[in-house]
């Protein structure tokens, strides 16, 4: 096939291309002379997404999270992910006033469920001081064990204490109230059919 290929390119670049009707080796000699260098850099292939920052500082991104500075991004804020093979880059979107656009740089995380995080992002997060922070370990509380009998809640102490609960009910069959009522009972009646 090799061999096929390199004895018909010869008898192709001869031949005169049907759009621009040029010889196709004159059309390519004058394309290659005017082709510049490739860039010292390569070309940077990225995927580029909108996310929002959550109140911890971090940004889900391919099953992943990766960290921000608090100081330069606010809760719910849109930032830009631009993510390469190796590399995930999260930069503020165009509104933003805080001058450079890069906020953070991580390495891509294998697989899912990892956190990548630079610990000094965190700084300028809620300390736990506050009525605003709701992130840390708060040792849980265990409830006073309340002696049987005695109310639950606030409402179930307003009904133990009511008097209504006081007052003893008689049970009736809803029998008695169609009486009262003059109403027939619910019954459900068979069509029948009549013969003609």
């Amino acid at each position: 096939m090799d061999a096929a290929f390199i004895s018909w390119v010869p008898v192709r670049r001869a031949q005169i291309h049907k759009t621009h009707r040029e010889v196709i080796a004159e059309r390519a000699a004058r394309d290659h002379a005017v082709l510049k260098p490739l860039p010292p850099t390569p070309y940077l292939v990225a995927e580029r997404q909108l996310r929002h920052v959550g109140k911890d500082c971090l940004v889900a991104f391919d099953g992943n999270l990766y960290s921000v500075p608090a100081r330069r991004v606010r809760a719910r804020q849109l930032v830009e992910i631009r993510a390469t093979k190796s590399q995930i880059m999260l930069h503020a979107t165009l509104a933003d006033t805080h001058g450079g656009t890069l906020l953070a740089s991580h390495p891509r995380a294998i697989g899912r469920g990892a956190r990548v995080v630079d610990e000094s992002h965190w700084d300028g997060l809620p300390t736990g001081k506050n009525r605003r922070t709701t992130t840390g370990d708060i040792p849980v509380q265990p409830r006073p064990e309340r002696p049987r009998g005695e109310e639950a809640g606030p409402l179930q102490a307003l009904l133990n204490r009511a008097a209504a609960t006081r007052v003893e009910v008689g049970r009736r069959p809803l029998s008695v109230y169609d009486e009262l009522t003059g109403t027939r009972p619910f019954t459900t009646h068979r069509a029948t059919k009549e013969s003609p």
